[in-house]
């Protein structure tokens, strides 16, 4: 077993066992900065390399790097530069689907926290302010009947929409803002009926809750924008559990602090792990540390799919979620 697979960081069971069946396994004792991942990879001494979203890997990397693919510790790869990847001959997986109810249900639960100010109620009560039920006391927002809005229809998005529809809410969608194309019932399928497609800037002013679904692209790197927030209903709040860049983050604190907007509940952030300056204080807001897809049994399906697409890369087979088939056509 000649296969030598580099994990940048250590990944749950089955993965590590799976690969150490196939070969020998490096797992990097703390996350690697850019120039020791770079080093690494340019070595020689690996076949793949597992990575993660905070891994960087770019043009100048792939360049030099002598691997013959990268298996990615998550269903986004916007960490990894596709078309420098498959110009050097080097095979990118991904795990996708297996996330899909484990981040709609983060989504779910970020409209839910946010309506009923669910953060600023259980600090109440831990700090002994709670004194007893009154008429006008914590007053929140109504979920059911509200207008939820989709950026992106994918299936993440949909998975929300079917959430969305059993709380009564009305759903609208747009495929792939901030550009436009028609959606037939064909393709809707059981939504057929139950959701209308929307322009992205109907969705923008329309919302009530505004959930992003996008992959993270020049298209939509600050797709909601000061001029996107602008536009949102004052009583409108914005709920990200795609990724962070998506949103302009110092410009979503800005709304948040002048009434712009009234709240927004995040799961990932523009440069994380920091936040942008204020965010943290913001009381209308939901934080959340990147944890969609975070369940024992979804991250353990995550490093099983990891694992085969890196073992198949290092047998030069296609593996089985490929983000860039042809790479080594």
């Amino acid at each position: 077993m000649g296969n030598h697979f580099l994990v940048t960081t250590a990944i749950p069971d089955p993965g590590l066992q799976l690969l150490s069946d196939a070969g020998q396994v490096t797992v990097l004792p703390e996350p690697p900065d850019y120039g020791t991942l770079s080093s690494l990879c340019a070595s020689g001494d690996y076949d793949v390399v597992l990575t993660q979203l905070r891994d960087v890997i770019d043009e100048p990397l792939l360049a030099k790097a002598r691997v013959k693919g990268v298996s990615n510790f998550a269903v986004g790869y916007n960490n990894i530069d596709i078309d420098a990847a498959t110009r050097h001959g080097i095979l990118v997986g991904n795990t996708p689907g297996v996330l899909t109810d484990a981040t709609a249900d983060i989504a779910m639960l970020l409209i839910l926290g946010t309506a009923r100010r669910v953060v600023e109620a259980d600090k109440l009560v831990r700090e002994g302010k709670f004194l007893g039920w009154e008429p006008e006391f914590m007053l929140g927002r109504d979920v059911s009947g509200a207008v939820l809005g989709l950026a992106g229809f994918g299936r993440i998005a949909r998975a929300v929409a079917r959430r969305a529809l059993g709380f009564g809410m009305e759903v609208l969608f747009a495929p792939r803002p901030p550009s436009d194309r028609p959606v037939g019932g064909e393709e809707l399928g059981e939504f057929a009926g139950k959701v209308r497609q929307a322009p992205w800037d109907e969705l923008v002013e329309r919302s009530d809750f505004l959930s992003l679904h996008v992959p993270l692209n020049e298209q939509t790197r600050h797709l909601v924008s000061a001029d996107v927030l602008v536009r949102m209903k004052p009583e409108a709040i914005l709920i990200n559990t795609a990724r962070g860049p998506v949103v302009d983050e110092a410009a979503l604190v800005s709304a948040l602090r002048n009434g712009i907007i009234a709240g927004a509940g995040l799961d990932v952030f523009e440069d994380e792990p920091p936040l942008s300056p204020g965010l943290a204080e913001l009381p209308n807001t939901v934080l959340l540390p990147h944890v969609g897809s975070a369940t024992v049994p979804v991250r353990a399906e995550m490093a099983r799919l990891s694992a085969l697409n890196a073992i198949a890369i290092a047998e030069d087979r296609l593996p089985p979620h490929p983000v860039s088939p042809l790479a080594r056509a």
